[in-house]
């Protein structure tokens, strides 16, 4: 902790630090590198994750603001894995479209909405570390993208009014999944300075991003008063505990839920029947972190020891990555 480069985690940040608008900067430099478009904050809304109660929220940190073009962005850290985890962000959007859209206002006004979404743990089977989506419209048969414009009046040089159409920017909300792990540390760009930093907790003396050296300004650790050093330290252990627990939880529920589940079935005899459902369940928690590749899908299925498939089971519940499993089970 006496390292005088290191940085405080980024929801640490938002949840402690971001009310103070001297400190905007650091979240607009990081969603003008990951929009690229300038942002600037005006105000920071309430978010249900940002409420100022005392539950320890360390699972999930989020925080709504707006910025100099009206338009609503969500940007949320989310520490452990989550079901239904996309199902939530779309309602999140959805919600944040409903409670700033007031009774009597025109649907032109609907605020645009975009959600980030840190994550400390892989998301779905892709390779990339940043994912994008919105909704758009193509044709059944052509293929071709739907275009809708609107007419512009405007007064010439002469005094007389211009017509052009102008094609309507997208009002559907857009949203951005960083996939923290598996970013490789290499930096491309200028976003990739900031994953690096969320990553690491850590700013190269290279980087060059704008806000970049404010952040580490901002976030640096030795900055902390003592009371808010130790309530941060506090905020680590805690997250290192219940991410314990869970994986803990995770690993014995799964596997003390398929021994009730099979138990009938051992007792007449049908190990082959239990051993199946072992090498599927292993390969669900493992595509949970990456994509299987078919030498450890082979593996798997080769091995008929139901002890052994039980001693995976739990290395599957936990493993960091695909590496650490193999590894594991080789021990």
């Amino acid at each position: 902790m006496e390292n005088s480069n290191k940085l405080i985690r980024f929801d640490w940040f938002i949840k402690k630090m971001l009310r103070d608008k001297s400190n905007f900067k650091v979240l607009e430099g990081f969603l003008t590198a990951l929009l690229k478009k300038d942002i600037v904050i005006l105000n920071i809304l309430e978010s249900e994750g940002n409420q100022s109660s005392e539950t320890n929220k360390f699972n999930r940190v989020d925080i709504l603001v707006e910025d100099e073009n009206k338009e609503k962005i969500i940007v949320e850290i989310q520490n452990e894995r989550e079901s239904d985890y996309l199902e939530r962000v779309l309602y999140g959007s959805s919600k944040v479209i409903v409670d700033y859209f007031k009774l009597g206002e025109e649907y032109k006004d609907i605020s645009k909405v975009i959600s980030v979404s840190i994550l400390y743990f892989n998301l779905g089977t892709g390779k990339d570390y940043i994912y994008y989506g919105t909704t758009e419209f193509y044709g059944m048969h052509t293929n071709e993208k739907l275009k809708v414009k609107n007419k512009v009046v405007q007064i010439d040089d002469k005094g007389e009014n211009k017509v052009t159409f102008k094609e309507k920017a997208n009002i559907f909300p857009e949203y951005y999944l960083i996939n923290i792990e598996r970013f490789k540390n290499i930096v491309k760009e200028d976003i990739d300075e900031w994953i690096y930093m969320l990553k690491n907790s850590e700013i190269k003396k290279e980087f060059k991003s704008k806000y970049i050296k404010e952040a580490e300004m901002q976030l640096n650790l030795t900055k902390l008063e003592q009371k808010d050093r130790r309530a941060y330290e506090k905020h680590l252990e805690t997250i290192a505990i219940e991410r314990d627990i869970m994986s803990t939880a995770k690993a014995e529920g799964w596997i003390e839920g398929k021994e009730e589940g099979r138990e009938e079935g051992r007792e007449e005899g049908r190990e082959e029947g239990a051993a199946s459902a072992r090498r599927e369940d292993i390969l669900d928690n493992l595509n949970e972190i990456e994509i299987v590749t078919d030498e450890v899908i082979k593996l798997i299925n080769e091995e008929d020891n139901n002890d052994t498939l039980k001693k995976w089971l739990r290395f599957s519940a936990k493993a960091d990555s695909l590496e650490d499993f193999i590894c594991k089970i080789k021990q």
